[in-house]
């Protein structure tokens, strides 16, 4: 494993156990998230069970991404032919793209190892990835509902901006 993927793995330690940590202050957030981007985008029809049934999915997304940064799930990303077929297949199941803001994610694990003596510095580097470029792909989550907010994108929207709002 090289030096960069040994990074990658504990920017996803990190951000698994903070979440983890936090996943009441995360339900809570969620539900005031959600409220304020309903109100704010005028989304029309939103009665009760709308609303319920949104807060869900957005409750299951949490867990998801929670598990996505799980040391003992996260493992596949590094094999990279098992990465490549699981990163295409997320690319044909997501309405996102964010290849490219993984790529930016790897050049700054890259351009931080090259200071050596990583195995001191691990979680430092990790945190400061987390605070440099935020929980991956949580950018192009954003940015993408930011351009076109439509419901369809909304459970991902609010997941993002919550573990955003959390992980900092």
């Amino acid at each position: 494993m090289t030096d960069t993927s040994l990074l990658l793995k504990a920017y996803y330690e990190v951000l698994y156990e903070r979440l983890q940590a936090n996943k009441k202050l995360l339900i809570t957030k969620v539900e005031q998230l959600l409220t304020r981007e309903i109100e704010e985008c005028g989304f029309a029809d939103f009665d009760e069970d709308k609303f319920a049934a949104y807060k869900e999915a957005c409750l299951a997304f949490v867990d998801e991404r929670i598990e996505t940064y799980n040391p003992f799930g996260i493992q596949y990303t590094f094999d990279q032919t098992r990465y490549r077929e699981a990163f295409e297949l997320e690319l044909q199941l997501d309405w996102y793209d964010s290849r490219s803001e993984f790529k930016d994610l790897v050049r700054a694990a890259r351009s931080k190892v090259q200071t050596g003596e990583m195995a001191e510095r691990l979680g430092f580097l990790a945190d400061e990835l987390i605070k440099e470029l935020g929980a991956f792909p949580d950018k192009t989550i954003i940015s993408a509902y930011k351009s076109e907010p439509t419901l369809r994108k909304l459970p991902d929207y609010i997941v993002a901006r919550t573990i955003e709002e959390i992980i900092k």
